[in-house]
């Protein structure tokens, strides 16, 4: 089979909106610049699209043109380094799915221990955010309701008032063990998360778990969040105003 046959058979298997490289093909290494040749021929015709330099996507056709591949496709190659999980989509682009807000954001943010300056990537801007914990497939949901504790005043079309109402609706479902995962991973973020966080858990009277968080505030620091008090009646031990 001839090396433009092999890549337009394989690529017909794979699916709408998934996204490949010149590397997710099996050939000899004399092949590679006929690999990435008959790509971008392929790209020119429309039947692949170029997401960005070197990246490809099989594109879902619409009346109202090519849809982009979901967020985590967009940016697969930056979620995971040599098979393990080296980042999480977390931000902006998790606030719909948390129920946050009905907004979808034309930015991707990535929590990664090491992060970059921010770039574009067709119609997205990819932006990081510095995550101090270690990360692991399972505590990835954990870290993702942090950030956005951490950043509840950047969350679009919510109040603060709101948001803490669909965090306690979040937390209320967790398991004992996951609540002391969360207090354990909230201690490496800054004290007004550890606060809020503390607060919440109060409000759902999980008291007991919300020692190490106490103990690592400051008693004379105050936090401001306007809008917490109309959600959660536990604010003055945890110096918000």
């Amino acid at each position: 089979m001839k090396i433009a046959e092999y890549i337009a058979f394989t690529i017909d298997r794979l699916p709408k909106g998934y996204v490949f490289t010149y590397a997710d093909f099996d050939a000899k290494v004399d092949q590679k610049e006929a690999v990435i040749k008959a790509l971008n021929r392929m790209a020119v015709s429309g039947k692949i699209a170029k997401l960005a330099k070197g990246k490809y996507y099989k594109p879902e056709n619409t009346p109202f043109g090519n849809l982009l591949p979901n967020q985590a496709q967009v940016v697969k190659d930056l979620l995971e380094e040599n098979g393990k999980i080296s980042g999480y989509l977390t931000g902006y682009s998790i606030y719909n799915q948390l129920g946050l807000t009905t907004q979808v954001s034309n930015t991707i943010q990535i929590g990664k221990n090491q992060i970059r300056p921010n770039f574009k990537r067709e119609r997205y801007t990819i932006a990081f955010i510095n995550q101090k914990n270690t990360i692991t497939q399972k505590n990835i949901p954990l870290l993702q309701l942090l950030d956005a504790i951490r950043y509840i005043k950047k969350i679009p079309d919510a109040s603060i008032e709101e948001s803490c109402k669909r965090f306690l609706a979040i937390i209320k479902n967790f398991s004992d063990k996951e609540i002391n995962i969360l207090v354990r991973l909230a201690l490496k973020y800054p004290p007004a998360t550890r606060a809020l966080l503390g607060a919440l858990l109060d409000q759902l009277q999980l008291g007991k778990a919300t020692e190490p968080l106490l103990k690592s505030l400051n008693p004379i620091t105050k936090y401001k969040l306007i809008g917490v008090a109309k959600a959660i009646s536990i604010t003055e031990k945890w110096n918000i105003v």
